[in-house]
């Protein structure tokens, strides 16, 4: 049974005083909330009232959802700004494609997201030959095949909307929801290319591309060899993770590395079918009451933060989404009496979300309307994602109490560090609580792409159970040092504006491994000195 619900401790308001050094703060000294960077605590304007909410009822028997209805949540995403970044959202901006013109799609070639440039194309067989071509301005992918569901666009409908497309869907989702092994006996599904891939450049590093295709294949053999063990060797699967988990087997790895699901292969539906109807009975039991029944303060801020939770993603706009995480994030908060629901919790649901998700379709989860699933499945995703969730916070709740020690601890260790790393950043009299708070809150969600953060989160799954609090620390210090030398070149204002709108809307993979390789040296140097940190 969850444990009684009462109103969370007060949060603390945080501030910036730049005429102090980050050692001489104090709590007291933080008088306003600009370090969250979630937007005002007051309610939006624009904000949908309860009376619309009951329409699409949070609250039910069997977890009911019902059809979306976006039309403030696009309003009410744009209204999550920060007040100090020059972009008018705190998250990395996505890119958008240009849509298909009479059977042809223009790619932008210059810049931008990599990701994006690759239309139509399998990320992670293609990526490498995008790579390898250099081209000037647009380029214009050859007309698509009208044999690939994939690559013919969506029918219209009389408004000029595109029609809700189930294709996308797989067809084994309900093999999938029944037994997690399912996912490792699959196989890969692989989009075929359009012809412009055969251009005589590509075919030059045709040798490369397939030896590293090669080393894919056996990376995610050895995957399934570990996971589909009668009891899987949790060291070895880690040794795997830390150099990224195939996309296609992270709703399985995942669970294993944070132990929700459990390691022996005969445990693992039957522990999935209890959790999952645990959760279920845990939301019935919360919003028995509608309204009325809930805590109101913890109620009114989720409301207020899940309309902004990854503004301008269309998943995250979907009325179907924002309910799943409307009840993830009561739930939790309600059996976690000690801290409540804090700002910045609703941004780490949204990994465990879009990796659940992606077992069950074959498109990009960012594009995808989760209503269209089958109810079990949507059932499926969101309780996952809330055990998950549970699992992660469980290891760095210290972060969300009242005063947030782990923060400010970590923040404190992170300004120590960096002053051994890079001395140079010290003499720039950098306020390390201006940035960094939000780093070890979010988790550097709002620095970069839910697609980087969950490349990130294969590393500290990997790490064990401390990776979220102690790794992460390191990795924001190397994330900082990073960008050292831009640093000395401003002053401080334009240091923290700087540090609150980060150019990494381009980074892919190679980016983050970098950082986290980065990051490990830092950590194999300083972590088991004792004398590094202050007493």
């Amino acid at each position: 049974m969850p444990m009684a619900a009462r109103p969370p401790p007060a949060r603390p308001h945080i501030g910036i005083n730049p005429a102090n050094r980050f050692s001489s703060y104090s709590v007291a000294e933080w008088v306003d909330d600009d370090a969250w960077d979630s937007g005002s605590d007051s309610e939006s304007p624009t904000k949908t009232a309860w009376k619309r909410q009951a329409s699409t009822s949070t609250a039910p028997k069997a977890v009911p959802r019902t059809a979306q209805n976006n039309s403030s949540s696009s309003t009410l995403a744009s209204s999550y700004t920060h007040l100090h970044a020059p972009s008018p959202s705190s998250y990395p901006p996505k890119f958008e494609v240009q849509p298909p013109r009479n059977g042809w799609t223009i790619v932008n070639k210059q810049g931008g997201n990599r990701r994006n440039s690759e239309v139509h194309h399998d990320t992670e067989s293609i990526q490498e030959e995008a790579a390898d071509v250099e081209l000037e301005g647009d380029m214009v992918v050859g007309e698509l095949d009208p044999e690939d569901p994939e690559d013919v666009a969506a029918p219209l409908t009389v408004s000029g909307k595109p029609k809700p497309d189930k294709s996308a869907i797989r067809e084994d989702v309900d093999e999938i929801v029944n037994d997690p092994l399912h996912l490792a006996r699959r196989s890969p599904k692989r989009r075929r290319s359009s012809r412009s891939q055969y251009d005589s450049s590509v075919h030059e590093g045709s040798e490369k591309l397939i030896r590293e295709r090669s080393i894919k294949s056996n990376r995610r053999d050895k995957f399934i060899q570990c996971i589909i063990h009668d009891d899987v060797d949790m060291a070895q699967l880690r040794k795997l993770a830390w150099n990224g988990v195939p996309s296609d087997l992270r709703a399985v790895a995942w669970p294993l590395l944070l132990g929700y699901l459990p390691l022996p292969a005969s445990s693992r539906a039957p522990t999935l079918v209890r959790k999952r109807q645990e959760y279920l009975s845990l939301v019935e039991l919360a919003f028995a009451r509608n309204r009325e029944g809930l805590d109101q303060q913890i109620w009114h801020q989720i409301e207020i933060d899940v309309p902004r939770t990854r503004p301008g993603v269309k998943l995250w706009m979907h009325g179907s989404t924002q309910r799943s995480l409307e009840r993830i994030l009561y739930v939790w908060a309600i059996r976690h009496p000690a801290s409540g629901y804090v700002q910045g919790i609703n941004d780490l649901v949204t990994p465990f979300f879009q990796v659940f998700l992606s077992a069950y379709i074959d498109s990009d989860p960012e594009e995808f309307d989760p209503s269209l699933l089958p109810e079990n499945v949507l059932n499926a995703i969101e309780a996952d994602s809330f055990w998950c969730l549970s699992r992660l916070l469980d290891g760095i709740q210290d972060n969300y109490i009242a005063t947030q020690p782990g923060i400010h601890r970590s923040v404190k260790r992170m300004a120590e560090l960096v002053a051994r790393i890079d001395p140079h950043l010290e003499s720039e009299n950098v306020e390390f609580m201006q940035f960094a708070f939000r780093w070890m809150n979010c988790l550097l969600m709002r620095e970069i792409s839910v697609e980087n953060t969950i490349r990130m989160w294969d590393t500290y799954l990997a790490e064990g159970p401390d990776a979220f609090s102690q790794f992460h620390l390191y990795v924001c210090s190397a994330f900082l040092v990073k960008w050292s030398k831009k640093l000395r070149e401003m002053d401080f204002q334009g240091i923290i504006m700087f540090l609150q709108s980060l150019p990494t809307q381009g980074w892919g993979d190679h980016e983050i491994e970098l950082l986290l390789s980065e990051a490990f040296v830092h950590y194999s140097t300083w972590h088991n000195a004792q004398s590094h940190f202050g007493k």
